[in-house]
């Protein structure tokens, strides 16, 4: 067998090399899938402010008490979906889903259930329950905020 020196020696293919592997093409799909999701999103958005819209629309010449308490509730999900969107738009920008978000997203959700306990026949456990999670993610969410790297950063920085 003869080689020369001009002939290129291949190297053995490591699994890295991998066409579904490469940090790119994962990188790229991901952002496409995250991107999409935020669309069905805003969509979402969109379609729950008509939505209101048209249930004022409906009660301008009727008691306004009994859909102002679902516009309440309604307009809980709809600050829910948008912390979503916030999750999403930090981890399209920095690469990771900041757990201070994550935290604002089910406060966010857990205080429309409590809200929604307003208006409807509820025991003492279940109200109890709701206030012990959301004081517990209030503490997370002040503790997350106390000892973020971000937060760090910036003390060093004055």
């Amino acid at each position: 067998m003869r080689t020369t020196v001009d002939e290129p020696v291949s190297e053995p293919r490591r699994s890295a090399d991998f066409f579904l592997l490469r940090a790119d093409w994962h990188e790229q799909a991901v952002r496409l899938m995250v991107g999409l999701v935020m669309l069905i999103i805003y969509l979402w958005i969109a379609a729950g402010v008509v939505h209101l819209g048209l249930t004022l629309y409906a009660t301008i010449d009727t008691s306004w008490t009994k859909p102002a308490k679902l516009m309440i509730t309604d307009v809980v999900t709809l600050l829910a979906a948008l912390e979503l969107v916030r999750t999403l738009e930090s981890y399209l920008q920095i690469g990771r889903v900041r757990v201070t978000f994550i935290l604002d997203a089910a406060l966010v959700v857990l205080i429309g259930e409590l809200i929604g306990l307003w208006y409807r026949s509820y025991s003492a456990t279940e109200a109890i329950l709701s206030l012990t999670a959301i004081v517990t993610l209030v503490a997370l969410r002040i503790l997350t905020y106390r000892f973020s790297p971000d937060a760090c950063d910036s003390i060093r920085e004055e």
